[in-house]
């Protein structure tokens, strides 16, 4: 495990850039890409909300990050960062998603974010990341299956 200077794990910050990709907002309920970005959308709110267990939920069963975190790991670092700081924020600077059009089930979403953390109004802590989130349509519902991030 990789901790930053105030020992925070920098995966953590990958798990929130993950949301920054969200910022998408998606209707009809039909439409598989607006489905995705709407998916998207709902990880950054729940990463904003410290949502452990609704983050969890997005998370493919085989959901991996670079590195080798999977599920467990994910949740571990996301309750140690969502006991260190009062704020999170993720603010996606670019992104784009799409699903392949060979493999309907199959989505992807590349950003650039900056995801902050604070105990007040001023953030401790900025850091941007060039994220790529892999999707798996399951049940009619996007689940997040790999994580990686620059």
């Amino acid at each position: 495990m990789v901790l930053g200077k105030s020992g925070v794990s920098v995966r953590w910050w990958v798990v929130l850039a993950m949301v920054a990709a969200l910022l998408l907002g998606g209707c009809g309920k039909d439409d598989p890409q607006a489905r995705l970005e709407a998916a998207v959308q709902q990880l950054q709110d729940n990463l904003e909300a410290k949502d452990t267990r609704a983050v969890l939920d997005q998370l493919d069963a085989g959901f991996s990050a670079q590195d080798g975190m999977d599920r467990d790991g994910a949740r571990k670092t996301m309750t140690l960062m969502f006991l260190r700081y009062a704020s999170v924020k993720v603010i996606a600077l670019t992104r784009k998603s799409s699903i392949d059009p060979t493999a309907r089930q199959s989505g992807l979403t590349q950003a650039q974010v900056v995801v902050t953390g604070a105990q007040g109004l001023i953030p401790e802590r900025a850091a941007p990341y060039e994220v790529r989130l892999e999707w798996r349509l399951v049940s009619n519902e996007w689940k997040l299956v790999r994580l990686t991030w620059e």
